[in-house]
């Protein structure tokens, strides 16, 4: 789905005019030749009567965040495309905190579709998570597809408290039906905790990138992927035993109280219904 630079200018202008006036006055912004610079926030607290509040919900331009129905003491939030995009050049980040005694899940409507640009730029997607001491997070965004003659950069990091807790799943797919070739896609996830590095782990795929990436070693074939971090206090004093999920998924225990699920698919609906196996295994 290709969209021209003058409709996302038009769609920007209008998702801008219909955000609060402090939220854009706040929030970076900036569409340059070198693309579309954007920022979603979200701060989850204790609401005082059980539940969980969320005092910071701000997004802009192609980064809209939306509260949903509350699911018990859990806050929910969705991310919603206000445009199409990340397109060569662009930079969007989003932020979560979760403070002591909250919980929040937080998610997208849809797939994110990595496009490429006119200019031929990387574009670049932050995601920083921070997780309070007895906090719960759970971030469980939809699908990244790096459709043919895109390059993005993505980059994932969760600060926890020793009695954090996080639930973080990734999938990518390299193509849509019909491209001839993958985009380019340089991924890499960290997890600290307490301080201390409990994951940090990169892949780079697609054109250009280091020989070897669908080789045996790596992909083999396949263009779909995904992993599944799990940080519970509880895996301490009983972590999880490593063991195969199938022909090409694993469960690994951390040097922590976590676990790594990694998973390749023929497509993301496999993929899906690995990690969410895992998933509900992990949790009970």
């Amino acid at each position: 789905m290709t969209v021209a630079d003058s409709d996302r200018t038009d769609a920007g202008a209008s998702a801008r005019a219909e955000a609060p006036a402090a939220a854009r006055a706040d929030a970076p912004r900036a569409a340059t030749p070198c693309g579309v610079r954007a920022t979603a926030r979200v701060t989850a607290a204790p609401d005082g009567r059980g539940g969980t509040a969320l005092p910071v919900l701000a997004g802009d331009g192609p980064l809209a965040l939306r509260r949903v129905r509350a699911d018990g003491t859990w806050a929910r939030a969705l991310l919603v495309g206000a445009m199409s995009g990340p397109l060569g050049g662009d930079r969007f980040a989003v932020e979560a905190a979760v403070r002591s005694g909250a919980r929040l899940r937080l998610g997208s409507v849809a797939a994110t579709l990595a496009l490429p640009g006119r200019h031929g730029d990387a574009a670049r997607h932050g995601v920083r998570l921070t997780v309070d001491d007895d906090a719960d997070l759970h971030w469980l965004p939809e699908q990244l597809i790096a459709a043919e003659g895109s390059d993005l950069a993505v980059t994932t990091y969760a600060e926890l408290a020793p009695r954090a807790r996080l639930v973080l799943r990734e999938e990518q797919v390299l193509g849509r039906a019909g491209d001839a070739a993958p985009g380019r896609l340089t991924s890499r996830l960290r997890v600290h905790r307490a301080g201390r590095v409990l994951l940090d782990q990169e892949l780079a795929c697609g054109p250009g990138a280091p020989g070897g990436w669908d080789g045996p070693a790596v992909l083999a074939g396949h263009r779909a992927l995904g992993q599944l971090v799990v940080v519970r206090p509880e895996f301490a004093d009983g972590p999880p035993t490593a063991r195969l999920l199938g022909d090409h998924a694993a469960l690994t225990p951390l040097a922590g109280p976590a676990a790594l699920v990694q998973v390749l698919g023929a497509d993301a609906l496999e993929v899906r219904r690995v990690l969410d196996g895992a998933l509900d295994g992990l949790l009970g």
